[in-house]
């Protein structure tokens, strides 16, 4: 196993908040809709805590609001308060003043709840990218000190192939630490290897291989990403969504949490703030 130090992060936000989502569910609904982000959350915390692990925890402004206590329980347990946003909008469907004032709120929130500084944020559908990288400006202007919101790949909603693949410096915003979630490089093109539907999609053995690549071959920490609603089979299923949702949300949610204990016993894992903040300078 490498010596490495990689990490390990939770985006806080319930099923019913995810973008694939955001025509088939009305915002207005939210505060009527079953919430299981608290039960996943806390699920989650235990088995960080059977492996002796912390992590950070990118938490929605809208969840943090309505389930202080779970956010001290983060922070007591030892891991880092992060932010998600607000309400789960993507930047790159925010004008400059509406992203000032989510990421400002939301920073706000989650410190006063949480009783802790929030360095890091990380943009829903990790939405920062070529058309938007003001972004980074405002982050830095209103105290963040990192952000993990561009993804150096080509997707369908999000992606900047053409950025970095480690942690650097933009131009745009300087002076904040962008960590991008990882990549692994193969026949000129960056693949996912990060987490999220791609984990649940491929077999263990796959991710496994391509952080094991990241660390040995890169020397590189890895960055992965996992959602309380990914290790929950049991949530509502939402009826009209197309094959391609369906398949990218519900599939193999039924074997996350047991491919999750094998990742955290297969590698070593940290906070993101403790990885990439103290040789940020």
């Amino acid at each position: 196993m490498s010596q490495l130090r990689n990490a390990m992060t939770i985006d806080v936000e319930d099923y019913f908040q995810v973008s694939a989502f955001e025509h088939h569910i009305a915002r207005e609904s939210w505060d009527r809709l079953p919430c299981r982000v608290e039960r996943n959350v806390d699920v989650l915390l235990g088995m960080l805590a059977e492996h002796e692990t912390h992590a950070t925890f990118f938490t929605l402004g809208w969840v943090a609001e309505r389930y202080p206590q779970l956010v001290r329980r983060i922070v007591e347990q030892g891991h880092e308060l992060a932010s998600h946003g607000y309400a789960h909008r993507r930047a790159s469907d925010q004008s400059l003043s509406e992203f000032t004032e989510d990421i400002g709120s939301a920073k706000k929130l989650l410190e006063d709840i949480g009783g802790c500084e929030v360095k890091g944020y990380r943009a829903p559908s990790f939405s920062i990218g070529a058309d938007n990288l003001w972004a980074l400006e405002c982050l830095q202007s209103q105290g963040y000190q990192y952000s993990s919101s561009i993804y150096p790949v080509a997707r369908d909603h999000y992606g900047m192939p053409d950025a970095p693949r480690f942690a650097y410096h933009p131009e745009t915003g300087r002076g904040l630490l962008e960590v991008p979630p990882t990549t692994v490089r193969l026949l000129s093109r960056n693949l996912p290897a990060s987490g999220g539907g791609f984990f649940r999609l491929l077999p263990y053995s796959i991710s496994r291989s391509m952080i094991e690549r990241v660390n040995r071959v890169d020397g590189q920490p890895a960055v992965f990403y996992l959602h309380p609603w990914e290790i929950d089979p049991g949530q509502p299923r939402q009826q009209g969504v197309g094959v391609k949702t369906r398949v990218r949300h519900y599939l193999n949610l039924h074997r996350t949490e047991s491919r999750l204990h094998r990742l955290l016993a297969d590698f070593r894992w940290d906070r993101m703030d403790n990885i990439f903040l103290k040789d940020a300078a």
